[in-house]
């Protein structure tokens, strides 16, 4: 399956308001879960092509620890553009050296034409932007770096 009949096969969920849709044929099996869930592509058996995981939900950008900085780095969780603002005009949601705790907004990744707002799950001090503004961003790749 290409990554965009993925896509469609997401955006048909989220516009059929599903919390959880199934497709299965001989040669491919996958699921979407929303809302904190994940969704689930896995390719035929017989391609031994590893299974891949994409977080379905904006609140879904967990952060994950850097071991060799001591920093938290929050992650994209969906591939799509970076917005560090709501529109072009508006201030940045965050800049470096603003403090931020668990729901404030950090930014925005559109992603099949949706705007989601992605929130922190930490406290701590932006120390690091890694994505310059409208720049497109894969999943899992690093967005900010916190100092907690």
């Amino acid at each position: 399956m290409s990554f965009k009949k993925l896509e469609e096969f997401i955006q048909l969920a989220k516009e059929a308001g599903v919390s959880s849709l199934k497709y299965e044929s001989k040669d491919e099996k996958f699921s979407v879960t929303i809302g904190g869930g994940e969704i689930v592509h896995s390719y035929p058996a017989m391609t031994a092509a590893p299974v891949a995981h994409v977080a379905a939900a904006p609140s879904a950008a967990a952060p994950a620890a850097s071991s060799s900085e001591g920093l938290i780095e929050i992650t994209s969780p969906f591939v799509g553009t970076f917005y560090r603002s709501s529109s072009p005009g508006s201030e940045a949601y965050t800049k470096l050296g603003d403090k931020i705790a668990p729901g404030k907004v950090l930014c925005i990744v559109e992603a099949m034409k949706i705007m989601n707002e992605i929130e922190a799950e930490v406290s701590g001090e932006i120390v690091e932007i890694c994505v310059e503004n409208e720049n497109y961003v894969e999943f899992g790749q690093v967005l900010f770096k916190v100092k907690p």
